[in-house]
């Protein structure tokens, strides 16, 4: 047994991220009141796998969204994204031609891989656990579940459109893969959602307060960026172990709430866990332009609300 001299210490930032308290106090800092309130259950569901993997249908379901052109940028700070949408639940055909996405604006854009899609998106090494035999099949389709901050919304609206589509393509189990911290709730809802509906689900995350303080089935946590729960970037060998990893939670976990951190490490320095949403590592000037920013997201949303209550 290694001596504790020898293992070393870390620095006191070396541990997950609490990103509900780093978003709580980044739009506090920025202006905002009344601090969001984050989904908590104490009774978790758990659906035990009904038959082996080689016997089951996976489906993904993603956060993520197809890259449509016609609608110009889509990255941060683009009109796009600055202007009000509904995003639909929606399912894609697996097998065409894949550009799928992490446009969100709570992701850590400094340090994830924008370009890596199995960083978000473990469809190639779910192709190549098909190949081995360990699973049946992935789905015809994958699914894309809105970022919603309404929990209503999400289990009363979204979360029956994607059972509905998984019922469809006659999916047996499904792993969920969450990008910015109101994704990993989202995902952690309709985990839920879908283990009460008989359908055993594992959710692949990065924000691990977030999953465990909503509560879910089989959470797999990787100590990664957020937007890149998935995967490091260019590492086959990462993409594969940590979906094994997501596969083996599915036959093992024997209760609810049961948490895998898988092994891998982003990088040798930790320091990347300090910049997420940290007005102290911003200058005065920098928040002075996102205080103004966010003043003109308050005004948009009011002016929306009041829209919609005339209409």
């Amino acid at each position: 047994m290694a001596k504790t001299s020898e293992l070393g210490f870390a620095p006191e930032h070396d541990q997950p991220v609490r990103y509900m308290e780093r978003t709580r106090s980044y739009y506090l800092g920025l202006g905002y009141d009344n601090p969001y309130v984050w989904a908590h259950y104490l009774a978790v569901p758990f659906t035990p796998l009904k038959k082996p993997l080689n016997q089951s249908v996976l489906g993904l379901i993603t956060t993520a969204v197809p890259y449509d052109a016609e609608k110009g940028p889509q990255g941060q700070g683009a009109p796009y994204n600055a202007a009000a949408k509904f995003y639909q639940p929606y399912k894609s055909a697996i097998n065409q031609k894949l550009d799928l996405r992490i446009a969100h604006v709570g992701i850590d854009r400094k340090n994830a891989n924008m370009e890596e899609v199995n960083c978000w998106f473990p469809l190639a090494p779910a192709r190549r656990v098909v190949e081995m035999g360990r699973l049946r099949m992935v789905s015809p389709n994958f699914y894309g579940l809105p970022t919603n901050r309404s929990q209503t919304h999400t289990l009363e609206i979204d979360a029956p459109i994607i059972l509905e589509m998984l019922r469809a393509d006659n999916v047996d189990v499904a792993i969920l893969i969450p990008n910015c911290p109101v994704c990993h709730q989202s995902q952690s809802l309709l985990a839920r959602y879908l283990e009460e509906a008989g359908i055993s689900t594992v959710v692949m995350g990065a924000a691990k307060d977030i999953v465990e303080y909503c509560g879910v089935p089989r959470f797999l946590f990787s100590d990664f960026p957020l937007g890149n729960a998935a995967a490091r970037p260019n590492d086959t060998a990462s993409q594969d172990y940590n979906f094994e990893l997501a596969l083996k939670l599915l036959e093992s976990a024997p209760a609810p709430r049961t948490t895998v951190q898988s092994p891998l490490k982003w990088s040798t320095d930790a320091e990347w866990k300090l910049d997420y949403a940290n007005l102290e590592r911003l200058s005065k000037a920098e928040i002075a332009r996102l205080s103004e920013e966010a003043e003109k997201a308050r005004v948009t949303a009011r002016e929306l609300r009041m829209n919609s209550l005339g209409s």
